[in-house]
């Protein structure tokens, strides 16, 4: 046996998902870490996976610490682990679902935080990424002192399409288990299949796997070849389980009653153990990956079947062309049943073709197996951490204060689900009691619909059953005969008109558009896009700006997952078509807006010309909006003495010549703000509008008139406005949900922001 020479690296760190998680990447990463603690007995092997379920599940001693999928703040608290540990690399297995945020962002807050090397193997790089994925993957790629793909193409990929330098990457193929070249016939009584020929295919189920072409080709092998028999082997994809339920294996199984051919399919449901899944391709006669997307870089499953030397037919993917090449499988037209009968009848038919092939595949495997590729990743791991040490700063990355993008505080809502019962959310506290004489309102009830989508962009387990409870309430206010939402409720159910204010009923557009552009849960999506098509066609007449505004950020959050929809374009234009014509005709020297009063919520007016300009695309649209909020952001500044925000008041508000009032000063002002300043920055990547939003959120915390804050941390609530002498004590749903939505939107946008500061600095 050859002698493996001593790691000079002690201790290493595995991120990704780990078993008994049922899935290809903690399947990968398991055998990383066994396979290289196995080869280099002196060094330590820890792993951090990242959970999906609450509680986890139960793990080998490897595991030192979980990561929490959707909770941002488990990602930093990795990072602090890893830091105090002694950890010299770290190994991250990336994928776009396994980590939490928009294309798994937050694993780019994990490795910010990080002093050591860092290693990444790439499952999967994307031939057309969207921004936030190429965004990802780009900031992955230069946080990370060396890349490790597992195809030419992937490398290829790296080079064109995301400009890595390939002294960067290193090509390592998918590792495998060292299996001897055996005769099928040996291992075929363990499944009662002696005599057959054994087609075999496994891997988590789901529809793109394409099974059932390999069904549907089954009879025409069979009239040939009649002892055929086809094994699927492997559970359904959890995710796939818990959206849609067995359907897709249900439907296969149908379709071999259908075919005729119920007789010669197996399907082992099961996630079966390595062990167990040896067995099944010992006894293969060939392996088919009848899958219907081009688009993959890396198999494992395909690595493993053809390393242990078997036949394989495979439709034309990536991986597939690269790893089958030089008659090492056969390849066959996506979706084509008849070509797949065709080459499976050829091969049976002919066992010199068939062994030959076979031949070929185990010596190339032979380079694949487990002891070879920890070796070569030790050796990846070891020029990493010389080149860091090389290239690295010395010290912690200290940052001054104005360098830093500031902590937020952590995410309470205790106080939202007090004020939340099996109707909806009340509208009123009295100090933190429910008010339960002011009952509910629409509008209060679109603000926590907005919320609880948010709540669930960041992964919270409570935002579907609240986001249940505040769309229902939506729904239940939405009157058909009139095609308006009702607002006011008492404490009885009763509703106390038939058509509510003209912002209600924009604010419920924006609610539900928030809903249909963010929400993953299909429930959701079918009530709200049922009100949103009702409803939509009823904001055209209404009067109030503040409502064109409110529906204008709700539309244009719907038409971004859902672009081909004419009506909803053409009511977008229409609302932002008014709003510009306003800000035209009022605007005047010194006063850069949209009426001759500053009234509430004003920000709102600002961002939804943002949002439509971009949107039409419309330059005026877009001048406006940035017009309007730099005046209203100078003009709610603090004097020369200050910076500090100060929201138009609530007393009288603001007529054009007149003078203006200090107080009351209401959450909702602080919230427009936040919202606007975010979108301004998202624009034009200026970090003063980063700034700008972080001044406005600032005023919940104490940095406002009175030095006083309006969050309270020991109730995740807010206080209702500030006076001139003292904050009003009483936390009702508007002041909370005012701030529970600006925190979420600063949450959302700090990757985002990290990832700019990061470029700007390169």
């Amino acid at each position: 046996m050859e002698q493996v020479p001593p790691s000079v690296i002690k201790h290493i760190a595995f991120i990704g998902n780990y078993l008994p998680r049922k899935c290809g990447i903690a399947t990968f990463t398991t055998d990383l870490c066994e396979a290289i603690a196995r080869e280099y007995k002196d060094t330590s092997c820890v792993s951090l996976p990242v959970n999906d379920i609450e509680g986890g599940y139960a793990y080998s001693p490897r595991v030192r610490f979980e990561l929490t999928e959707k909770d941002i703040e488990s990602y930093r608290r990795a990072a602090d682990f890893l830091n105090i540990n002694n950890i010299e690399i770290v190994s991250l297995q990336h994928e776009y679902g396994i980590y939490g945020g928009k294309a798994g962002s937050y694993i780019l807050t994990l490795l910010r935080e990080l002093r050591m090397p860092v290693v990444t193997t790439l499952h999967t790089i994307l031939k057309d990424p969207d921004t936030d994925q190429r965004r990802v993957l780009e900031e992955i790629a230069a946080l990370s002192d060396r890349l490790i793909v597992m195809s030419d193409r992937g490398k290829e990929f790296l080079q064109s399409i995301y400009r890595i330098p390939m002294e960067k990457v290193d090509m390592i193929p998918h590792g495998i288990p060292d299996v001897p070249f055996v005769d099928p016939s040996f291992h075929k009584d363990l499944f009662g299949v002696e005599g057959k020929n054994v087609l075999l295919s496994f891997g988590l189920l789901s529809p793109n796997k394409g099974i059932e072409n390999v069904i549907n080709a089954l009879p025409d092998i069979l009239a040939k070849h009649p002892n055929v028999v086809y094994i699927v082997v492997g559970a359904t994809h959890p995710h796939v389980l818990q959206n849609e339920g067995e359907t897709y294996r249900l439907s296969l199984q149908r379709l071999a009653n259908e075919k005729g051919v119920e007789g010669n399919v197996i399907f082992y449901n099961r996630f079966v153990s390595l062990e167990e899944l040896i067995q099944f391709i010992s006894a293969t006669d060939i392996y088919i990956t009848p899958y219907l997307d081009a688009a993959q870089i890396t198999s494992g499953t395909l690595a493993y079947t053809m390393g242990a030397g078997k036949a394989v037919i495979s439709t034309p993917y990536w991986y597939a062309e690269e790893i089958l090449a030089d008659e090492r499988g056969v390849l066959v037209p996506f979706s084509d049943p008849k070509a797949l009968a065709n080459q499976v009848i050829d091969l049976l038919g002919n066992d010199s073709k068939r062994h030959a092939m076979r031949k070929r595949a185990y010596l190339f495997g032979r380079d694949m197996i487990w002891p070879q590729v920890s070796r070569r990743y030790m050796k990846s791991f070891e020029r990493a951490r010389t080149e860091h040490r090389h290239f690295a700063q010395a010290g912690f990355a200290v940052k001054p204060l104005d360098k830093r993008t500031g902590d937020l505080p952590p995410l309470k809502i205790d106080h939202l689900h007090h004020l939340t019962d099996e109707t909806g959310i009340l509208q009123h506290a009295i100090f933190t009691i429910p008010n339960y004489r002011e009952g509910y309102t629409t509008d209060d009830n679109a603000r926590a619909l907005i919320v609880s989508a948010l709540l669930e962009e960041l992964g919270i387990k409570e935002a579907t059953q609240l986001g249940t409870r505040y769309l229902a309430f939506l729904w239940y206010a939405f009157n058909e005969k009139t095609k308006r939402f009702r607002n006011f409720m008492d404490y009885r159910r009763k509703w106390l008109e038939e058509t509510g204010s003209d912002d209600s009923h924009g604010r419920a557009l924006w609610a539900l558009g928030t809903v249909l552009g963010l929400s993953t849960t299909p429930t959701l999506h079918n009530m709200a896009s049922r009100v949103f098509q009702q409803s939509l066609l009823a904001i055209l007449e209404t009067t109030s700006p503040r409502a064109w505004a409110f529906a204008l950020i709700g539309i244009r959050k719907y038409l971004e997952r859902y672009a081909g929809d004419r009506r909803a374009s053409q009511v977008l234009q229409e609302l932002a078509g008014r709003l510009l014509k306003l800000y035209q005709h009022n605007r005047a020297d010194g006063w850069n807006w949209f009426e001759n009063k500053l009234t509430y919520c004003n920000a709102a007016l600002s961002q939804a010309m943002l949002l439509c300009g971009q949107s039409i695309p419309s330059k005026p649209m877009i001048e406006a909006g940035f017009e309007s909020l730099i005046w209203l952001a100078d003009i709610q500044r603090a004097d020369a003495e200050g910076k500090h925000f100060v929201p138009i008041g609530s007393h009288g508000f603001y007529e054009k010549g007149k003078e203006r009032p200090r107080f009351d000063q209401q959450p909702v002002e602080a919230q427009a703000m936040v919202s606007a300043c975010l979108e301004a920055y998202r624009i034009t990547l200026e970090k003063k509008w980063y700034k700008e939003s972080r001044r406005a959120f600032d005023w919940f915390l104490g940095r406002n008139d009175l030095h006083l804050p309006l969050y309270d941390p020991t109730t995740g609530g807010c206080r209702d406005g500030l006076h001139p002498d003292r904050p009003n004590e009483n936390q009702g749903a508007e002041s909370t949900l005012a701030f529970l939505q600006s925190l979420l939107e600063l949450r959302l946008a700090e990757n985002f922001v990290q990832f700019n500061e990061h470029n700007q600095n390169e």
